[in-house]
């Protein structure tokens, strides 16, 4: 018996496409029924407004491939990256001021 593929297991892009990428990315790792992920949307919405970087949103979970290769325990975990690479990381920001370290990242 065939399974329909699961469209959110389809969109997300592999560890190699994420490695060969050019310029600024971050990646938010979550799942819609996390409450640490629906409290930090907001700010997370609001720190790419403002910076402008490309955002990909990649739910997570058990046999979920990108999240395990990043080795994401906790959602929501925000990792910027800069031409594939990990450059920054915030894991369950609460407030505006947990994404500093991020916003000073970019501004280098």
């Amino acid at each position: 018996m065939q399974t329909a593929p699961d469209p959110a297991m389809a969109s997300e892009p592999s560890r190699a496409q994420i490695d060969a990428g050019s310029g600024w990315l971050l990646l938010e790792f979550g799942a819609t029924w996390c409450g640490h992920c629906q409290l930090a949307k907001p700010l997370v919405a609001a720190f790419v407004q403002q910076h402008g970087v490309p955002h990909q949103w990649v739910e997570d979970g058990k046999g979920r491939p990108l999240g395990r290769s990043f080795s994401v325990k906790l959602w929501p975990t925000l990792i910027l990256l800069r031409d594939g690479q990990e450059v920054g990381r915030v894991v369950r920001p609460a407030v505006a001021d947990d994404l500093d370290a991020l916003a000073a990242t970019l501004a280098r």
